[in-house]
């Protein structure tokens, strides 16, 4: 299981964008072959800066989603409003306690 953390700063007017761009293609991400969980935070402190989590059953999963069609549109509609480069991360669950 591969899990990928992306974070993402907006600036401020193009908030209420994201969160209808996400809105809009949400289900389309966690019905992507191989995606088995898709979470959407928002930080506290700095309400322009977002986290998208997702889980996706390996490396070859998240690489098709990445090369799809899909993909390609929603990141260029992305791309358009943030303030800052984005950063992501893909890592690999060691402990879970609750």
């Amino acid at each position: 299981m591969l899990i990928r953390i992306v974070k993402l700063t907006f600036k401020e007017e193009n908030i209420p964008s994201f969160e209808a761009l996400f809105e809009e293609t949400k289900k389309r991400i966690i019905n992507f072959e191989g995606c088995h969980l898709l979470e959407l935070y928002q930080d506290m402190e700095h309400p322009a800066t977002f986290f998208t989590y997702s889980h996706w059953e390996n490396q070859a999963a998240l690489e098709a989603y990445r090369n799809s069609s899909f993909f390609k549109s929603v990141w260029a509609r992305t791309k358009k409003l943030f303030r800052e480069k984005p950063m992501a991360w893909s890592v690999e669950k060691k402990v879970t306690l609750s």
